[in-house]
């Protein structure tokens, strides 16, 4: 039964990475909104934001991250809505193929996808002077940490992917995902900012994510901080993974 689930999310998933390769301006277009805000507050607002030591382009670029994730996932969506709109979907509910391999293929992709936008919006950032003294083992904790991220928000584009009824519908939903950043240590420290707002902003999963990936690269002491960030992640993944499948086993009933 496992090998028909992984040939089956298999051939899936390619279907669904040619589909990207046939159209890159999607990849060029997920790391448009993230470059785009990388370059003024680097170049334009860097210099009037007090962060202490360091480069701005080396504390901003973290949350930059994120918000490629959050950019990125509404084509997630926007995929799986072509897909249950075109009527591919019910399709594929006829054929002798396994049930979950048509939302894992969408998963899978857009982590590919995602990943791939990340390592051009860090090359555009070494670019523009990112340095990190960071050994193998933080890199790879960032990637770890994205990659979870990643997954969390990929599982909860699954829902309005499908149960939208409009484009506009099925896209809107990243927009609150990709300000959320703005209320967080993302582009300023939250010591300045006024005391509701600063609660908000030192006690939402974003705060906690950036912080740790900013040690990361700083070869600074990740604390406590870089377990709220794993749980932050991880609980994400759990709720959106449960509300999806419910969703989705609604959809196919």
């Amino acid at each position: 039964m496992t090998s028909y689930v992984v040939h089956d999310t298999a051939v899936l998933t390619q279907r669904s990475l040619r589909h990207i390769l046939r159209s890159p301006d999607t990849i060029i277009t997920t790391v448009a909104t993230p470059i785009a805000m990388l370059l003024p507050f680097v170049y334009v607002f860097g210099s009037a934001i007090q962060i202490g030591t360091g480069s701005y382009v080396n504390y901003l670029l973290p949350g930059i991250l994120l918000i490629t994730v959050a950019s990125g996932i509404a084509y997630t969506a926007f995929r799986l809505f072509t897909d249950v709109s075109s009527g591919i979907f019910e399709r594929f509910q006829s054929m002798p193929i396994t049930r979950s391999a048509v939302l894992w293929s969408h998963v899978l992709t857009s982590v590919v996808a995602n990943l791939t936008s990340l390592a051009l919006v860090v090359i555009v950032a070494v670019a523009m002077g990112f340095r990190s003294a960071a050994g193998l083992l933080a890199w790879l904790a960032v990637l770890g940490i994205m990659a979870l991220f990643t997954l969390a928000l990929t599982w909860l584009a699954v829902i309005p992917g499908l149960t939208a009824t409009t484009v506009d519908g099925v896209s809107g939903f990243s927009y609150p995902l990709i300000f959320l950043p703005f209320i967080s240590s993302a582009f300023v420290p939250t010591s300045g900012m006024p005391g509701p707002v600063r609660w908000f902003a030192e006690h939402q999963p974003v705060t906690s994510i950036v912080d740790t990936i900013r040690n990361l690269y700083a070869v600074q002491p990740v604390g406590n901080g870089g377990w709220i960030a794993l749980g932050w992640c991880v609980g994400l993944l759990l709720v959106a993974y449960a509300l999806a499948m419910r969703t989705y086993r609604r959809k196919i009933a």
